[in-house]
């Protein structure tokens, strides 16, 4: 449990890093081409640092999340049948993975400020409420 709750608080680190790095670009009144990339790219990592958490406390319970087109969807769901966190707090991070999926597949010149608005308002108390779920596991 040691190795899991090293991996976790690494990652929570990182994590940390970016969402303060985002709270740093968020507080720009110039919302240029450039910045709404910087935004889109520490909301991307904050997201991945999500997922990796989840993996490792997956793997820890001798679980995985089969390797399809959907694993993203497969280990959200995965993740709330074993209790790790709430559908309610699934549906938020799935607003994240549709944001994920557009960030990887598109280019940055379609960002859009409204599109992100939502996102990284919110990112804070979602990151909050994945602590709050995860913090009897880790």
């Amino acid at each position: 449990m040691d190795d899991l709750h090293e991996k976790i608080e690494a990652e929570k680190q990182n994590v940390e890093k970016a969402l303060a790095d985002l709270m740093m670009v968020c507080s720009r009144k110039d919302r240029d081409i450039v910045t709404l990339a910087a935004m889109a790219t520490f909301m991307h990592n904050i997201y991945n640092g999500i997922e990796s958490i989840l993996k490792q406390i997956l793997k820890s319970k001798g679980l995985h999340v089969p390797k399809t087109d959907t694993w993203h969807k497969d280990l959200l769901e995965l993740s709330v049948s074993e209790g790790i966190i709430s559908e309610q707090l699934s549906d938020q991070l799935y607003e994240y993975l549709t944001f994920r999926h557009f960030f990887i597949h598109s280019y940055g010149f379609m960002l859009e400020e409204s599109n992100l608005k939502h996102l990284t308002e919110n990112i804070s108390d979602v990151w909050s409420r994945f602590l709050s779920s995860i913090k009897k596991l880790s």
